[in-house]
């Protein structure tokens, strides 16, 4: 079989004391964490956009990426010996798990009927790729915001016939998802929004939405698909405002057109950020609904007002989003999918190895790290504490239902005054993490 990436030997690992740069550090996919290994806690996903389709160029300049594999056509052909070198990258890289669009791997046609031909073409591929390296895929979606027919949205456009054919992309992405067995499936409305509301009409482009969704579940369990149906929430970019705004937006949107029993939230960390919001504000509010579902690790640049999709480096970032995502019970169905590119200016294949190894290491130390603080018990018994009231007495009424607004009335008024119980000690909390980073 034709090596695509001479002279790079396996990832390993070999300890935080290596100074291989194509070695692990922290991430050791045997080592037991909580009863698990880091293998099946961190489910790590290598994205076939961003690794193996991004030519690494911008708005001022053309791509830099140097892919010895690929010879820049739209091909077929082009297209399966893509996924032969993507599978090496993977299978050398060590990762368990991929994700694609539709488009991502093989080429659009001159109509439906060839485009579905071509994407048969290259799954093929696919298909023999996973047996012979037991890689799977975490999850798969259709590219609905790309071309030009999608230029007002796909399931929101106010053209039937583009809500019609976004369906029968997805039929299509699905019964893929499905034949390579799939761990789930994401829905990213990536022009499902409005750029101005002076030519929107908001509510029924929502419940189109909610429509072509409650479609999608109806197929799913038409062609047994078992996999998991995940919304992904960004609240602009490309459009000025998308409806899947932040992850509260997303749950209100599922709660509202009954939907919640049938999706999750995949949640990504410039996507929070672009929401105003912090990572681990988004783990806790889909945490909390009982709706994380998977992550796509990535950072962004703060000082960049865009989707810069850079790799995690950040250990307080990772020990953060593990912290929240071990209290909710980890990642079942979803996974880490780096949803991230390397910079325009690290153009070598070998950049794709440095950039999923120092992610995986991030994403491994904030694991451990994690895990450490969380068997040290002291901020899980400062925030029992704090809310102590709640446990006995008047606040164990309350959260049972078992009084009013006038026996609270009484009660307060024969006491006279409620005082804060407790300081929230953000600086000693601050503290107690950077102990253990």
């Amino acid at each position: 079989m034709k090596t695509h990436f001479p002279g790079i030997k396996p990832v390993v690992y070999e300890g935080p004391r290596s100074k291989n740069p194509l070695a692990f550090k922290h991430y050791n996919p045997d080592e037991r964490v909580e009863g698990k290994t880091l293998k099946e806690h961190l489910r790590f996903s290598v994205v076939y956009w961003h690794t193996f389709r991004n030519a690494l160029s911008d708005p001022f300049g053309a791509g830099t990426a140097i892919r010895p594999w690929d010879d820049g056509s739209n091909s077929v052909k082009n297209a399966q010996t893509r996924v032969r070198a993507a599978f090496e990258f993977m299978e050398k890289l060590g990762a368990p798990f991929y994700a694609f669009h539709d488009r991502d791997v093989a080429p659009e046609g001159k109509d439906l009927r060839e485009t579905n031909k071509n994407l048969d073409a290259v799954v093929k591929v696919l298909k023999e790729e996973q047996q012979r390296t037991g890689i799977r895929l975490l999850w798969g979606t259709a590219n609905l915001f790309s071309h030009p027919r999608y230029l007002h949205g796909a399931a929101t456009s106010c053209n039937a016939d583009v809500f019609a054919f976004a369906a029968a992309q997805v039929k299509k992405a699905l019964e893929v998802a499905h034949e390579l067995g799939g761990a789930g499936y994401v829905f990213w409305g990536g022009r499902e929004g409005y750029s101005t509301l002076l030519n929107t009409d908001l509510k029924r482009e929502q419940e189109h939405l909610a429509k072509f969704l409650h479609l999608a579940v109806d197929y799913k369990k038409r062609i047994g698909f078992q996999g998991q149906f995940y919304i992904e929430p960004k609240p602009k970019e490309p459009t000025k405002h998308q409806y899947d705004s932040d992850a509260a937006a997303c749950l209100n949107f599922l709660r509202q057109f009954d939907l919640l029993s049938h999706l999750k939230l995949n949640l990504e960390t410039n996507h929070a950020t672009l929401a105003g919001h912090t990572m681990q504000h988004e783990l806790e509010v889909a945490g909390a609904a009982g709706a994380l579902g998977s992550i796509d690790a990535n950072t962004g640049d703060e000082l960049l007002g865009w989707d810069t999709d850079q790799f995690p480096t950040s250990v307080y970032l990772t020990t953060q989003i593990m912290l929240t995502i071990l209290k909710y019970g980890g990642l079942a169905t979803g996974g880490v999918n780096f949803d991230a590119k390397v910079r325009r200016e690290s153009f070598e294949p070998v950049d794709l190895f440095h950039a999923h190894i120092g992610g995986m290491d991030t994403f491994a130390r904030g694991l451990k790290i994690a895990a450490a603080i969380r068997k040290d018990g002291r901020l899980a018994e400062f925030v029992r504490q704090r809310y102590g009231s709640w446990d006995s007495g008047r606040g164990a009424q309350i959260e049972r239902g078992q009084t009013s607004f006038g026996e609270l009335e009484a009660a307060m008024l024969k006491q006279g005054e409620a005082a804060p119980n407790v300081s929230g000690r953000q600086e000693y909390l601050e503290n107690l993490i950077n102990e253990f980073l």
